[in-house]
């Protein structure tokens, strides 16, 4: 993500925009629609200076030490996305603040405030509680390393689910174990006596009581979630509810979210009339009903329910993650959850925060145009293969072709790599990864992974050095040692570096 300006540009600001050969045509361009104006009006003043390299993501800190001389009186360099530096270091170096811009020239004026500005997803207020729905069949170590496992994911409180008819002797030992390692936890069991000795071993909540087994909440510490005593028997619901509240003690109220096709309209009303009723109320809503029983990439799903959540002001939810297809529900209900808190703060609709959620689909899938990729490739005297994905297709070109298609084998016949089986194999890798991007309207960078969103672990990069060479470009190097010093050695060597920074190395 890049870094947000400290603050609106205002007239007084002199900003240096780094960049290589090949983009800068195109960050002054896009700088000039801006016109130097910012979110607020207020001018500023700007000026694009070239790196000295093909490509920005070649820059490194030592190459804008050397190369790079500010103008006077300048007030803040921004730096591409993808150029690997220490903006610490250099802004020691220039005596003022380096910034990280975004990693598409096309995503500028948003940077500097003529679009969304940099969301702040920091913040949430829903609890996520994540079930362990085959606890009493695991042993405690194995339970501890799943419960560590969901916490990672997002999850604040690990539920102990409880099987009918299945014994659980350890199930004080799992609770034990859970809070020795800082964890909160609850205890989900339709058998009185296993939430007693849940809650005697120090758990935080149970799961559930009801009008009927209610005097247990006023034996134990733990916080109980109650249900209606009867199925859809809202009236029970409530009245446990004012008991708790009589008694003074606190609680979680869940009137139970249904299936589809067995309830699931009738139980959205419920929670809604439940609100009318007890406007106080502190809730939990299950969302397994739904993500679990519902053949459907979860993502949507999880954002409508926890966007009725947030209407209904219910702060805590079960999520349970065992299905294959729900295997990122967790990390989806975590990102759901800021994305809605930050709307609501607000007074905005959902959209505009992130992408979490649409790993299918980008909002802006293009960071070029046709016209804007044939003016590059007009500009390009190599033969190092650049890859973009545009409106019209995935478009490839060096110095001596420029080829269009919407599918990846087409392309062969016109790259002349048939005798060069690791560049074929490179570039068909990456073709396909495009033809993919193309079809879903998924933004594609050369070299770089699809962002899947939520439905992903994405690999943590350390952004103040170059990537390692990949396979093909190593094994290349390998082949032929004598040359791999000075290749390595030069940010625009033929092949030197990622592909979208002006090589086609892997």
């Amino acid at each position: 993500m890049p870094d947000a300006p400290a603050q609106t540009p205002s007239s007084q600001d002199r900003i240096v925009l780094l960049t290589g050969h090949l983009a800068r045509a195109r960050v002054e361009a896009v700088m000039a629609e801006i016109g130097g104006r910012g979110q607020d009006g207020r001018t500023f003043q700007w000026k694009v200076i070239d790196a000295g390299v093909k490509v920005a993501a070649l820059m490194t800190e030592e190459i804008i030490r050397r190369r790079v001389s500010l103008p006077e009186g300048a007030t803040m360099v921004v730096v591409p996305g993808r150029c690997r530096a220490d903006l610490d270091a250099l802004a020691a170096h220039f005596g003022v603040p380096v910034r990280r811009g975004p990693d598409e020239v096309v995503d500028l004026p948003a940077f500097f405030g003529r679009g969304a500005a940099v969301p702040d997803l920091s913040g949430h207020d829903l609890r996520i509680f994540a079930e362990i729905v085959d606890a009493p069949d695991l042993p405690v170590e194995a339970v501890l390393a799943k419960a560590l496992g969901l916490a990672a994911q997002g999850a604040d409180v690990i539920d102990l689910g409880c099987l009918p008819d299945t014994p659980f002797p350890h199930l004080a030992d799992c609770v034990r174990a859970l809070k020795a390692a800082g964890l909160r936890v609850s205890v989900d069991s339709a058998d009185v006596g296993e939430l007693r000795i849940g809650a005697e071993a120090g758990c935080d909540f149970l799961l559930s009581l009801n009008e009927d087994t209610l005097d247990l909440a006023r034996a134990v510490a733990a916080v109980p979630v109650l249900v209606p005593a009867r199925p859809h028997d809202l009236d029970s619901l409530i009245r446990a509810c004012r008991r708790m509240d009589d008694w003074g003690l606190p609680y979680l109220a869940d009137p139970i979210l249904d299936p589809i096709h067995f309830g699931f309209t009738d139980s959205i009303v419920r929670y809604h009339a439940f609100r009318k009723a007890m406007p106080a109320a502190e809730m939990l809503m299950g969302t397994g009903n739904l993500t679990e029983l519902t053949e459907a990439d979860t993502t949507g799903i999880t954002m409508t329910l926890l966007g009725i959540a947030s209407e209904l002001s219910i702060r805590n939810v079960l999520v349970v993650q065992v299905s294959p297809h729900t295997r990122r529900t967790i990390a989806e209900h975590d990102a759901a959850r800021r994305i809605l808190h930050a709307a609501r703060r607000d007074g905005a609709l959902p959209k505009g925060y992130s992408g979490a959620l649409s790993a299918l689909h980008d909002r802006k899938p293009y960071a070029n145009s046709a016209a804007g990729v044939a003016a590059a490739a007009a500009a390009v005297r190599d033969r190092n293969f650049r890859i973009e994905v545009v409106e019209d297709g995935i478009h490839i070109y060096n110095r001596d072709v420029h080829a269009v298609h919407t599918e990846a084998l087409p392309f062969f016949p016109d790259l002349g790599v048939e005798t060069d089986g690791g560049h074929a194999f490179y570039l068909g890798t990456e073709l396909a990864k495009a033809e993919t991007a193309w079809r879903l309207g998924k933004r594609y960078a050369q070299d770089e992974p699809l962002d899947w969103g939520a439905a992903w672990d994405r690999k943590a990069e350390d952004l103040t050095r170059l990537k390692d060479a990949g396979h093909t470009l190593a094994t290349r190097r390998q082949k032929a040692a004598p040359d791999a010093t000075a290749d390595a050695s030069d940010p625009d060597a033929e092949g030197a570096g990622p592909a979208d920074a002006g090589g086609d190395a892997d």
